[in-house]
């Protein structure tokens, strides 16, 4: 009787294991910590949750982008976005074909949206998308 009782405790152990590790393989905020070590382009975002800022990386810099409600033609949707590096410091390197790609993957998200960047970035932009 213990052997069994021992048997399916180890059992139940290892289906928990594998659930933790299932659990943390598919975490988000760790996919977006791998996309930046990889220097990857990855979009962390809560679509359902307007209040929630939105994290993404590309080539190794790390962007957070707030989020604003507002009126469309139609609805309310999100109408302006503010984006501003984590480091600003580091951003060497950054070109501004990268902010054009960035923004094109935010209309993507927020099509109504118009992308503010915060300084020093906004020094790089020249024409609006």
């Amino acid at each position: 009787m213990i052997v069994i009782l021992f048997r399916l405790l180890i059992f139940i152990a290892m289906i928990l294991l594998l659930y933790t590790a299932y659990k943390y393989i598919m975490n988000p905020k760790r996919k977006l910590e791998v996309a930046k070590e990889k220097k990857t382009f990855y979009f962390h975002d809560d679509t359902e949750n307007i209040k929630k800022n939105f994290l993404m990386t590309y080539k190794g810099f790390m962007f957070e982008g707030e989020k604003y409600l507002g009126t469309t033609e139609k609805s309310f949707d999100v109408v302006n976005i503010s984006v501003h590096a984590h480091n600003p410091g580091e951003l060497k390197g950054l070109e501004r074909n990268d902010l054009y790609f960035l923004e094109e993957e935010i209309l993507i998200r927020y099509p109504f949206a118009s992308i503010e960047w915060k300084h020093p970035i906004n020094k790089l932009i020249i024409n609006k998308v």
